[in-house]
């Protein structure tokens, strides 16, 4: 099972890196960073104020506040704060990117991984566009719930490392997995590849969510570097469109393999030819006189 990830990493990585391939990812990166910055404009201040609020009724923050004298506005609250707004933005900003990549260019890239690497794979149609919907819509649903439930326990350090590359994992592997086979893959076929092949799914949608925490240290970047703020999050954003890219020609090519395979297993073995006596050479008139004439 790693053979066939590692190799579909490695071809999704070259394809990755593609001019074209990077140039479809500006169409998202674009109506994101205007959507965000709009939002920012006219919600962070407010925002930032209203979690400070919030913040100040902890008794433990204005115990610690006290104790660590931090020489800032606001204290440890006022520090806190623009962090914790950052991270209630993060999930939203990534399951916005992940549900655009997910519509507007995994099919393209999955049709484009086909066509060059499976140019013989017929398309079955196994699922419509309402059924992909509906399967991204419901898994999104879901994520967002745990999400929410395991939201207070993001505050233990180790855990906040853990949970949320889990989530998005999760979410990227249901969400991936359906998208690349929706076309080429029968439901049957689609059913029996997802089964078979669940945990190497898994483990490369939770690597992608891994990835795509790296742009949290781009966020954290633009807190302590405000001027620098406006530029960062075109960057952070461009980091998330990349990494469902990738993430996108990673399950292509793994899934499309699956297929192929599962499609060569079930041909029909060829029959072998069926041996047939010798033939007897014609009798005519002129061989039957001189075999008479002979005897």
């Amino acid at each position: 099972m790693l053979k066939p990830v590692f190799d579909a990493f490695v071809r999704a990585l070259a394809q990755a890196l593609v001019p074209r391939v990077i140039g479809m990812t500006l169409l998202p990166l674009l109506g994101m960073t205007a959507l965000s910055l709009v939002l920012g404009w006219l919600w962070w201040d407010a925002a930032v104020a209203w979690m400070q609020a919030a913040l100040h009724g902890w008794a433990v923050l204005n115990w610690l506040d006290g104790r660590l004298g931090i020489d800032r506005p606001g204290g440890l609250v006022g520090l806190l704060a623009p962090l914790a707004v950052v991270a209630l933005a993060t999930p939203v900003i990534v399951l916005a990117t992940l549900s655009i990549v997910s519509m507007l260019l995994t099919p393209t890239l999955a049709h484009r991984v086909a066509e060059r690497r499976f140019p013989q794979l017929a398309r079955q149609r196994g699922a419509s566009l309402a059924a992909s919907i509906g399967w991204s819509a419901g898994s999104l649903a879901v994520a967002v719930l745990a999400l929410l439930v395991t939201l207070p326990l993001w505050l233990v350090p180790p855990l906040v490392l853990v949970l949320p590359p889990l989530i998005w994992g999760w979410l990227t592997y249901r969400v991936m997995s359906f998208d690349v086979l929706a076309d080429y893959a029968s439901a049957e076929e689609r059913r029996v590849i997802l089964k078979a092949h669940r945990w190497p799914l898994l483990a490369m949608g939770v690597l992608c969510g891994y990835m795509g925490a790296a742009p949290g240290v781009v966020w954290a970047s633009g807190l302590l570097f405000a001027a620098l703020f406006v530029v960062l999050v075109p960057v952070a954003i461009w980091i998330y469109t990349f990494v469902f890219v990738f993430s996108s020609l990673w399950f292509a090519h793994y899934a499309l393999n699956a297929l192929q395979q599962l499609r060569a297993e079930r041909a029909p073995a060829p029959t072998a030819p069926v041996a047939l006596p010798p033939e007897r050479p014609a009798v005519t008139d002129a061989s039957w006189r001189d075999a008479h004439a002979r005897r």
